[in-house]
């Protein structure tokens, strides 16, 4: 059995990521996103995290073309369990931050 730490680290991360439903629409997301720098990649049993540093965009137009078939960003939302980071959805995109002051500015009034 591992020790815990003596200390929790105090810095503020600036990762951000989705965890995706390994399901067919899911592998495709994942393989199309693993082609971008800085995104990690990674498959477990049942699920696919997709995490990145900073910023993540999530380019509906692209990941339709990758699919076939016409993906919203509410139906991208299904295909994930989870995000963490900053999530703004737009009408073609949906994009993570791992910063909160970046998606502040987008912010509605």
């Amino acid at each position: 059995m591992s020790a815990l730490p003596d200390k929790l680290g105090t810095e503020i991360s600036t990762k951000c990521g989705v965890t995706l439903n390994d399901s067919v629409e899911g592998r495709v997301i994942a393989e199309v996103m693993s082609k971008k720098p800085g995104i990690v990649v990674t498959y477990f049993p049942a699920m696919i995290r997709v995490d990145g540093t900073d910023r993540i965009d999530f380019d509906m137009k692209e990941l339709s073309e990758a699919l076939g078939y016409d993906l919203t960003p509410s139906l991208f939302e299904v295909e994930t369990s989870t995000h963490y980071g900053r999530m703004v959805q737009f009408d073609d995109r949906i994009v993570l931050f791992g910063r909160l002051e970046d998606a502040l500015q987008y912010e509605e009034d």
